[in-house]
């Protein structure tokens, strides 16, 4: 058992995928969190292996120095379809958001991205998926993956819904642009951070009646 240290954090922490980085910061600069941040790769999303190789060594490194405890940001599809996400929180007793993925997330959660999108037709894509995107083509590139064949992936899809959360759509736009998908923007949705903030909120909520049934015990 490893004791707290000097360096213990006094705030909650939140462990969360980089795709939803700015996101988070800007909700910690406007003063709607009050938390530390340490932010996983986006780039491991592609190998649930390296997620989780990842996550449990971010997990043991902050848990002896979290007394207000950790909420994991991340959906519970991103280690696997068999609610492995929610297993791994439940190992370390830590709390997680209630949503599918990062998307839900950005939606309010509790899988409202499936009522957005029932028929999975749709790639709803917020501006820290571009990046994630970016690299995936970079990587098929290396490998001798040619342009047509990555298109080809997302073939059975209508379009993108571009969802506008930092109010900077026109940017977002081009940037989604270039990543020559082959797919058709759609629309833009303005979504803002309401729902992002009211999806951590609430798993604050649950940490702070966890950390408080913890000390009555």
């Amino acid at each position: 058992m490893v004791d707290y240290d000097m360096t213990a954090k006094t705030k909650p922490c939140i462990i969360s995928c980089s795709v939803l980085k700015d996101e988070i910061q800007q909700l910690v600069k406007q003063g709607d969190l009050d938390v530390d941040l340490v932010f996983v790769s986006k780039y491991f999303h592609v190998d649930y292996i390296l997620i989780e190789e990842n996550l449990r060594k971010i997990i043991q490194q902050n848990l002896p120095r979290s007394p207000q405890g950790i909420i994991l940001v991340y959906g519970d599809l991103c280690l696997g379809p068999n609610n492995e996400m929610k297993k791994l929180a439940e190992e370390y007793g830590i709390v997680k958001v209630d949503a599918l993925n990062c998307v839900d997330c950005l939606l309010g959660g509790k899988g409202k991205s499936l009522q957005a999108d029932p028929k999975h037709e749709l790639m709803l894509m917020n501006p820290g998926m571009t990046g994630f995107f970016e690299n995936i083509k970079e990587k098929a590139r290396q490998e001798g993956v040619d342009e047509e064949a990555l298109k080809g992936l997302f073939s059975g899809l209508k379009g993108i819904v571009l969802l506008d959360t930092l109010g900077e759509p026109d940017k977002d736009r081009e940037e989604l642009e270039k990543l020559s998908t082959g797919l058709t923007i759609l629309e833009t949705k303005a979504v803002g951070l309401d729902s992002l903030k009211h999806v951590i909120v609430e798993a604050m909520e649950r940490n702070r009646e966890k950390i408080g049934k913890n000390i009555q015990a």
